[in-house]
């Protein structure tokens, strides 16, 4: 093809490219050259998600472990050294207060003594027996643990930083991965004055507010322990939140659909939702999905 050919055809080209936007622009004007401000606002506005500001309740929690006991549960020990030589229950089974359920021979080489009675100082089931027929014992063999298994507690160990928080009545969430699925409800009903020095932990103990007969003792027990719960406070979606220069800002969306910035000053938070102290107002929406993408004055458009 000779050059002057190619040059024709570039020109008649650019000729009918030039004609198909001069008819565009005849024929569909709103489309490409809008004179209405409030359809390039609505072409501009950016997608977002809001929800109202509201009143409601924010808890604070530790998450800790556990394990299950029996109330009342004592661990018995000989009054008097020598070999076991009668066990009378096994564990599992019920016993009385009083009664003698092992007996000991405090008998040397070449003397002959009267067996010694172990007795029970409370009621209960017997949950654990270390030491069989023949076994030698001192006073501080613990021969047998007898356990009230009719009511469980939950013992655990809360971390220093918050053991001021931790008092009397505080209530717990707890689940177990033997009882796939299902929480408990359970409140403090002890708490140890003293802090471990050793491990830097507060013991306290637990009881059920819904008992369970597949609750056993010895479970491993998974505790959600609030230690902090706020009422009738103004809260958002933590999602909603942009950490900037060490503060802390929203997005509201308002009347005319224009996105405002707010900076806003927090109180009790957790995993899913903050306390609002200052910066926004009750009823006010703000935005909590797509206010990464805002500038203030934006235009946006909220969607469900």
């Amino acid at each position: 093809m000779s050059k002057s050919k190619i040059v024709t055809i570039a020109v008649i080209s650019l000729i009918a490219v030039f004609a198909g936007l001069i008819l565009i622009n005849l024929f569909y004007p709103e489309e490409t050259n809008s004179s209405d401000p409030q359809q390039r606002q609505r072409a501009s506005a950016v997608t977002v998600r809001a929800v109202p500001v509201s009143y409601g309740t924010i808890e604070k929690s530790v998450i800790i472990n556990g394990e299950i006991l029996a109330r009342n549960q004592v661990t018995i020990y000989p009054t008097i050294g020598g070999r076991l030589a009668e066990a009378r229950v096994r564990i599992g089974d019920r016993v009385s207060r009083d009664q003698t359920i092992a007996m000991i021979d405090p008998s040397r080489p070449g003397e002959v003594y009267s067996r010694s009675p172990i007795v029970t100082p409370v009621a209960g089931t017997v949950l654990n027996a270390p030491y069989s027929v023949g076994d030698t014992l001192s006073t501080q063999s613990g021969v047998f643990t007898v356990g009230d298994l009719s009511s469980l507690l939950v013992e655990t160990f809360v971390p220093e930083r918050f053991a001021a928080s931790v008092v009397q009545g505080m209530r717990a969430v707890i689940w177990f991965e033997a009882i796939s699925g299902e929480t408990f409800n359970a409140e403090v009903t002890e708490v140890n004055p003293v802090i471990d020095t050793v491990t830097r932990t507060l013991r306290i103990r637990l009881r059920f507010l819904n008992a369970d007969s597949r609750i056993r003792a010895g479970m491993f027990a998974t505790i959600s322990l609030v230690t902090n719960r706020k009422t009738d406070v103004p809260i958002i979606p933590r999602t909603s939140l942009i950490s900037t220069y060490g503060s802390w800002i929203v997005f509201i969306v308002d009347e005319e659909s224009i996105a405002r910035r707010r900076e806003v000053t927090l109180g009790l938070d957790n995993e899913e939702f903050v306390e609002i102290l200052s910066g926004i107002d009750i009823g006010e929406n703000v935005v909590n999905a797509g206010q990464n993408f805002l500038s203030d004055g934006d235009p946006v458009r909220v969607v469900e």
